[in-house]
């Protein structure tokens, strides 16, 4: 059977820390593979400076491209409404039948998982890989989680170097000029600077 990791996210841009996590995932994991999930409308939070769900599924496409650990799912993306996690696992379910998945988070968002939609439905759809970072440990998380089914045995959990960059940084870079060359993928930052993404007074 097929193990699959996915990997959600606005991915505004996607950068390096997504797709180190990714590798760390399908080592620590045993995955085939890990899909990149770009969110059509997260359903709490919003997207700064959104250039639109398919140039963002694009931009995952270019930052995976070469590496065959990596993919890009638009499940999410061709899905109207808020992407809720439950509603992710069920389509997948019903289109590829027979993959075991592992939701990858990280440990605060799995520290919240209470407070998701469906929670028992999403571990009953699939594990929870969770990356470690933010000074949570596991046994917090696991406190925090107590008597909800599926956990402990539907949680794993993995190592994460710390690599501090995020997309709002990227985002930030470019709106005042600087390089991002090195904080995503080369592609990447083609694609952003092509497209005059992010940039002050940048309307997208």
């Amino acid at each position: 059977m097929a193990r699959i990791g996915l990997l959600g996210g606005t991915f505004n841009p996607p950068h390096t820390a997504h797709l180190l996590c990714a590798q760390e995932a399908v080592a620590a994991l045993g995955l085939d593979e890990v899909r990149l999930i770009p969110a059509r409308t997260p359903p709490h939070k919003e997207v700064p400076a959104d250039p639109g769900v398919e140039v963002r599924l694009e931009m995952c496409r270019l930052a995976v491209a070469g590496d065959p650990r990596l993919s890009v799912s638009s499940v999410e993306a061709d899905r109207d409404g808020p992407s809720y996690t439950a509603d992710t696992l069920r389509a997948l379910h019903a289109t590829e039948p027979g993959i075991e998945y592992t939701f990858i988070v990280g440990a605060d968002m799995a520290r919240s998982l209470r407070t998701w939609r469906e929670p028992e439905r999403v571990l009953e759809l699939a594990e929870l890989g969770v990356a470690g970072r933010g000074g949570v440990t596991a046994e917090e998380i696991l406190a925090e989680l107590d008597g909800l089914p599926g956990v402990p045995e539907r949680l794993r959990f993995f190592d994460l170097i710390r690599f501090d960059v995020s997309s709002t940084l990227i985002r930030r870079r470019v709106a005042e000029g600087r390089p991002i060359r090195h904080l995503v993928p080369d592609a990447v930052a083609d694609h952003v600077a092509s497209l005059g993404l992010y940039q002050a007074g940048a309307t997208a």
